[in-house]
């Protein structure tokens, strides 16, 4: 069997389908549960088709026309009925089937990368040189969820169960930006519960929190001249870039362990010999609460306003998004656990594990590091973490409304860096497959779950009530500012 999914042609096995009929039928679920696994199974190829067509298409946040284009009419087809456009974002969308209480949502997300535009393959190639790639899986992301919604909703009209599925559109997820203003416009406030998943390393439910960012851009504006005939008649708005970034650099030995200040220069002036007129650089500011993050972009917008004035220049700020950690929620953390238990992790055969081992030898190489397994196929032990990740995700903003629960499957290789091209290649190939029918099918009997028991969701809504109590939800978004029309 080949283990590729080649450019314009999805290849898919029996094998790749990771339960049997006979798993369909087992006493561990109930018979809507039943349905909604067979259901994945039966339309594996539709959702494996547009995982392809995704990773073909690669698109930036806030970019992702034809990605969000192609799940739109696939949920139409469905019998979804689709708001497009939604908070003011062309890319998102938000698709419903069934009608009234209780309402489940599941997020669906289908941004690539920057420059890393990867074939399926074991070395370095790129499929379109210097194009965006998927390095963190989120074709297999968007298309998972799909499966999950498409599979839930079949088992709604055949056992005739009363609630909604959404599936939401959320684009821009590698900024921070769609959920954000998508929780800022209001349309995640009617949900009783809200699942997600991401392509992973390995396979587990969502049990630690994550940090909190602002990302945000100063700008400073002088006067150009000549930088060698009429220096002193220019003020170097590049000199002001620099003076900020020495004084954050300062500033890190006077924060919190958690805290990470990263930074991009996104103009810094045209040529060495004009004093440049206009520089920008790019802040993410993150933190494991966001209390702190307000606290720190403070500290760090004065330390701009100093720049500004050694250099003679003039400060202008624009915050992009501010995204909140994550609140975790126990019971559905188990109820997650338990059904990827139930429907039982993939294995990968021979092939895919001499794969994986190809795609870790550049890392070896480059790092000298060790790596037990290829692929993980193991279910990480439930943990009540309190540690948050060294990530942010914009997942975040909504669990401060909503029970949220989520998990992960083990789509790429184990241990590989994320946003590698290593995870272009795997979310591409089999083993990618593999890890985002696995993801939908515990997204979908975890949909079903929650439709059908009352008590669940009763369980899920006082964790989080409990956890949620002493936290007061502020942004540092100016209010009435809409999302960014590009990443940059």
């Amino acid at each position: 069997m080949s283990i590729f999914a080649m450019v314009g042609v999805t290849v898919i096995v029996g094998s790749t389908q990771i339960a049997s009929a006979q798993q369909a039928t087992s006493s561990k679920f109930r018979p809507t549960q039943r349905t909604a696994l067979a259901d994945v199974d039966a339309r594996s190829k539709e959702i494996l088709a547009v995982n392809q067509s995704i990773w073909e298409f690669a698109e930036v946040g806030l970019q992702e026309n034809k990605s969000a284009a192609l799940l739109v009419s696939k949920l139409k087809q469905e019998g979804f009925t689709v708001k497009t456009g939604v908070a003011d974002m062309p890319t998102a969308f938000v698709a419903s089937y069934g009608s009234g209480k209780p309402v489940i949502g599941i997020l669906a997300e289908y941004d690539a990368l920057p420059g890393m535009s990867q074939k399926v393959s074991p070395v370095r190639e790129s499929f379109a040189a210097g194009k965006p790639g998927h390095a963190c899986g989120h074709s297999g992301l968007g298309s998972g969820a799909l499966g999950a919604a498409l599979a839930v909703k079949t088992a709604m009209q055949k056992h005739k169960l009363k609630g909604t599925i959404r599936l939401y559109g959320t684009p821009a997820e590698e900024t921070v930006i769609g959920k954000v203003y998508m929780t800022l416009a209001g349309v995640f406030k009617d949900l009783d519960v809200c699942l997600h998943w991401h392509p992973s390393t390995r396979n587990g439910a969502w049990s630690g929190s994550s940090k909190a960012l602002v990302s945000v851009k100063f700008t400073f504006d002088g006067t150009a001249a000549h930088a060698a005939g009429s220096p002193e008649s220019g003020r170097s708005a590049l000199d002001g870039v620099e003076l900020m970034n020495v004084g954050v650099n300062y500033m890190r030995e006077h924060v919190k362990e958690d805290a990470r200040f990263h930074y991009v220069i996104t103009d810094g002036g045209g040529a060495p010999n004009v004093v440049p007129p206009h520089a920008t650089v790019w802040y993410f500011i993150r933190a494991d609460k966001h209390q702190d993050v307000e606290s720190y972009f403070k500290w760090i917008n004065d330390i701009a306003r100093g720049a500004a004035l050694m250099s003679r220049t003039k400060l202008s700020v624009k915050i992009d998004t501010d995204c909140h950690e994550l609140v975790v929620n126990t019971p559905l953390s188990e109820l997650i656990h338990k059904n990827l238990v139930a429907v039982g992790a993939p294995t990968f055969t021979e092939a895919e594990q001499a794969y994986a081992r190809r795609l870790q030898q550049p890392l070896i190489a480059q790092f000298d590091t060790k790596f037990p397994l290829a692929i993980d196929e193991s279910i990480q032990r439930l943990t009540d973490s309190s540690k948050p990740s060294k990530g942010s995700t914009d997942v975040g903003d909504i669990s401060w409304f909503v029970p949220t629960g989520g998990l992960r499957t083990s789509c790429l290789v184990a241990k590989s860096p994320g946003h590698s091209w290593q995870n272009v290649s795997c979310i591409g190939s089999t083993i990618g497959q593999k890890g985002i029918l696995y993801g939908a099918k515990v997204l979908a009997v975890t949909a079903l779950d929650l439709l059908e028991n009352p008590e669940e969701r009763a369980a899920a809504r006082a964790d989080w009530k409990q956890r949620t109590k002493e936290r007061k939800y502020t942004t540092l978004i100016p209010k009435g500012q809409k999302p960014p029309v590009k990443i940059r």
